[in-house]
């Protein structure tokens, strides 16, 4: 085979992909948002006013207290504690960082993903993604330093979580994985472990976790039980037919020849009706 064709044939798979790329991501979403109007953004919405509102309370000393108590999350935390402050910590962002910046990268997350998958899977996502960095940042604690730099030192408990970047990496990353979106994910997951290579820390640690998170979520995106083997799907209890209950001894003699048999019969079809109006119905054999 040429080198020629190989050229060929990569450039025609890189435009195909890109193709589709660009259709799963941008125009579809944008389709669903003409026709759903702004309603179909309120938890980008919400999600940009929180950390808008928890930045400007977090100006004050006052005010950075009580958005830590509320929505800082650490690993010396009680579990009880921090389970309780996860939801809060998605709308804390960090403040050492440029806030507007991260305010746009949390709507065009947010927005997408509620235009795709709806509400009540980004919100699962986005908390299963933070959630699941947390959790793994208190067993890296637990196990301690060593591992082959698995574990962590004790006193990496005392510093805050990611907030709400945990949650836009995760939900980058779940969006380029069912949309098949090579350049997407490349650009979060890759730029995640970048970050964690060049600059090593908790946030580059819950960053990745984040994306391994996500990425397991996806592989199952769109499964119930049509995936499952078929004696496995009969027993799902929204999936069973009820069997039909049991006539008395006796009883079916008699019956029509084409009476259906088996546990699951088959409904017998609706007889027509005949309207008394036309000829010929309600005519009975004078013979």
């Amino acid at each position: 085979m040429r080198v020629r064709d190989v050229v060929a044939r990569f450039a025609r798979f890189t435009v195909r992909t890109l193709r589709a790329e660009w259709h799963g991501i941008v125009v579809d979403p944008v389709r669903r948002l003409a026709h759903r109007g702004l309603s179909g953004l309120v938890l980008a919405f919400v999600a940009a006013f929180g950390v808008v509102f928890f930045h400007a309370v977090a100006q004050r000393p006052a005010g950075e207290a009580v958005v830590r108590i509320a929505g800082g999350v650490q690993a010396d935390l009680p579990l009880w504690l921090a389970l309780l402050r996860t939801p809060v910590s998605l709308y804390v962002p960090a403040l050492d960082l440029p806030v507007w910046a991260g305010i746009t990268q949390l709507f065009l997350a947010f927005a997408l993903a509620e235009l795709t998958l709806g509400r009540g899977r980004t919100l699962f996502i986005s908390y299963a993604t933070t959630l699941a960095g947390t959790l793994t940042v208190r067993l890296m604690i637990a196990i301690g330093p060593g591992w082959w730099g698995l574990g962590l030192p004790p006193e990496t408990g005392r510093i805050l979580d990611t907030g709400p970047s945990a949650a836009v990496v995760g939900l980058f990353t779940y969006l380029s994985v069912v949309r098949r979106a090579p350049v997407v994910f490349f650009l979060t997951g890759g730029s995640m472990v970048v970050e964690s290579v060049v600059k090593p820390n908790l946030a580059g640690r819950e960053h990745l976790i984040a994306v391994a998170a996500a990425v397991v979520l996806a592989l199952f995106h769109g499964r119930g039980p049509g995936w499952l083997p078929r004696r496995a799907a009969a027993l799902v209890p929204w999936r069973r037919i009820p069997a039909p209950a049991a006539a008395p001894a006796g009883a079916g003699e008699g019956a029509g020849a084409g009476a259906a048999t088996g546990p699951y019969p088959l409904p017998r079809p609706p007889r027509p009706r005949r309207h008394p109006a036309l000829p010929g119905a309600n005519v009975r054999d004078s013979s």
